[in-house]
């Protein structure tokens, strides 16, 4: 049991480092979209508070990967950061001049990079935390992991609404 609560903790820390990372290139990103969209300054405020609550959320979370109200926690903190994205990249469709800046466009391709990073990472963390919790489950475990502190871990589940919403399908003027 030692050896699968320290792999999910293993996991963590990979996670911890790629939303570091989503998190140190938003300041960049939102200085970058600042020059355009100077009167969208409630949509960069925006994205400034939640990233700022997803990097307390991540904080709670390092202290104890296995605490169920951090994993939620961090998991609606990153949730509200990438609705927050999703504005500002929305919005900076409508700002050509912006969506061609080049600093722009790599920092969109560094920060989708990273989202995939972290997708990777939350799998490597959600899968040790399942080996984790069924050999803690399994006899004789399971008679044992209570008295010496193996407590059930939590899946990091942060959900992107935009994979949740149904595809329109249109067939013409039927």
């Amino acid at each position: 049991m030692v050896t699968e609560r320290n792999g999910y903790k293993n996991a963590f820390a990979q996670i911890d480092v790629q939303l570091t990372r989503r998190h140190d290139l938003i300041p960049n990103l939102v200085d970058t979209a600042k020059g355009y969209l100077s009167h969208e300054r409630e949509t960069l405020e925006a994205v400034i508070k939640a990233r700022n609550s997803a990097v307390s959320g991540l904080e709670n979370a390092k202290i104890d990967p296995s605490n169920p109200k951090a994993m939620e926690q961090l998991a609606q903190a990153e949730q509200g950061l990438s609705g927050a994205l999703g504005r500002l990249f929305a919005l900076s469709e409508a700002y050509p001049d912006l969506k061609a800046n080049e600093n722009m466009m790599q920092l969109s391709e560094e920060l989708t990079t990273t989202e995939n990073k972290v997708a990777f990472a939350r799998q490597a963390f959600n899968d040790g935390v399942m080996l984790y919790n069924n050999m803690r489950e399994q006899f004789p475990n399971n008679l044992i992991a209570g008295w010496f502190g193996f407590t059930s871990a939590t899946m990091l589940e942060i959900e992107d609404e935009a994979k949740r919403e149904v595809p329109k399908v249109s067939f013409g003027d039927s």
